[in-house]
């Protein structure tokens, strides 16, 4: 029944699911009415306002939003008791270990004492990046005391501060495990949208890498001959494969007669299990590669010398299948590689690398030499061709700088091509090819 024209506007009758509005006793006013909630459900909420104009803006802005299908936030705890249910509970089944410790680690440091008393549904953009800022400028040696837990104070807690500032691609780290988490939120439909999506921390600087060059790769390798791990460093400079993909790698994974490998799995260490073998860092890592003749030979050698440490051995030898092992033939520590590693390093004269940069320095090799970018990203195992774009950038500049010059010298003076080429109806000289 339509309400009469002389009834005041406060009291007339709302239309079905607009909700009501009425004034509290403590002069405050309050709007109700039902909105979808998570599960496919109806949920009565209740805003305030100091006008009737304010509360009823907030509930048509709710009802506006059930509308289009958003359902009301059922949060209602802190971002610190959320994020520690997100890692055990949700990021626990879909990471690695040592991913799972990083992202415990980010959210204990960081997200948990920058972000952890706000609420979770209240938590803004705003919040966000001014927590970002912040992290971006303080002196992380000060805020997490790190120098009043030595024994002997030298920086921040003696007065002298030593600006320990975080670093771009650390702060991009951070930021994408707040995504994650809060993106898992909005799934759950604990919150209406990831506020965390909307900032932008800027492109990190990729991180600087030292590849060998021709002439310290073929030193590097003269000076690991005789070296028990001689056959795995080779293989690695000549494949580009991962440590942990090395130290994965079984005999059943090679087929020497046909000159392949088939790459299925990677050996870490984890605080939790100790060494384990676990499936491929992704799914495009998990590969088939082609084994150059010479490492072939090598392993051949190298298999009819474990043989014979095996016999040796007896009964204390490990059957474990692994390619590279002990002198027990047990698993080999990633530490203990990247020791020996280092060693044989210092013995050629050669400036400390990462093991790591061995894969850099076979793409880097590879590109020098004209190989496409395809199958370098094929060989290397990346997710995306992109991937390896962008990290090999630099050499792709260096190749486009030695062609430019090609150009210029086609483009000089007349009298600078005809000295060039000799004869002036000769073609332009042209790079050649490298097989």
């Amino acid at each position: 029944m339509t309400p009469p024209r002389d009834t005041p506007a406060s009291r007339r009758v709302r239309a079905n699911g607009d909700g009501t509005v009425y004034q509290r006793k403590d002069g405050r006013w309050e709007a109700a009415g039902y909105v979808l909630a998570p599960g496919h459900t109806r949920k009565r909420v209740r805003v305030y306002g100091t006008t009737r104009k304010e509360a009823l803006a907030k509930l048509t802005e709710k009802i506006a939003a059930s509308n289009r299908g958003l359902p009301i936030p059922s949060a209602q705890g802190s971002v610190a008791a959320y994020l520690a249910y997100w890692l055990e509970n949700v990021a626990v089944h879909h990471l690695r270990e040592n991913t799972h410790t990083r992202y415990t680690a980010c959210v204990r440091s960081y997200l948990t004492p920058g972000l952890g008393k706000k609420k979770l549904t209240k938590l803004t953009a705003k919040d966000v990046r001014t927590w970002l800022n912040q992290l971006r400028t303080t002196c992380q040696c000060c805020t997490r005391r790190i120098d009043a837990r030595r024994s002997q104070s030298r920086c921040c807690a003696a007065g002298q501060c030593c600006r320990k500032l975080l670093s771009p691609l650390t702060l991009t780290y951070i930021h994408s495990v707040l995504k994650s988490a809060l993106e898992h939120a909005v799934r759950e439909e604990e919150i209406p949208r990831n506020v965390a999506r909307n900032i932008r921390t800027g492109t990190p600087r990729p991180r600087r890498f030292e590849p060998l060059t021709a002439d310290e790769a073929r030193q590097f390798l003269t000076t690991a001959q005789g070296h028990p791990l001689y056959t795995l460093l080779e293989l690695a400079l000549h494949t580009g494969l991962r440590k942990g993909e090395l130290l994965g790698l079984h005999w059943e994974d090679l087929d020497l007669n046909a000159g392949t490998a088939a790459v299925r799995r990677t050996l870490q260490r984890t605080s939790a299990s100790g060494l384990t073998t676990l499936p491929t860092k992704t799914r495009a890592s998990e590969r088939r590669i082609a084994l150059p003749t010479r490492c072939v030979q090598s392993l051949k050698h190298h298999q009819d010398q474990q043989q014979r440490k095996n016999e040796a051995a007896g009964s204390t030898w490990q059957h474990n299948g692994h390619v590279f092992t002990t002198t027990q033939g047990g698993p080999i520590d990633p530490s203990n590689l990247t020791r020996a590693f280092t060693t044989l390093l210092r013995k050629a004269g050669i400036r400390r690398i990462r093991f790591h940069d061995l894969r850099h320095s076979t793409a880097t090799l590879l590109l020098e030499q004209g190989v496409e970018l395809v199958v370098i990203k094929e060989l290397l195992g990346h997710a995306h061709i992109g991937v390896t774009a962008t990290v090999y950038a630099h050499v792709r500049l260096r190749l486009q700088r030695d062609v430019i010059d090609v150009l210029s010298t086609t483009l000089g003076s007349p009298e600078t091509t005809g000295t060039a080429s000799g004869r002036g109806d000769e073609p332009p000289p042209r790079t050649a090819a490298v097989r």
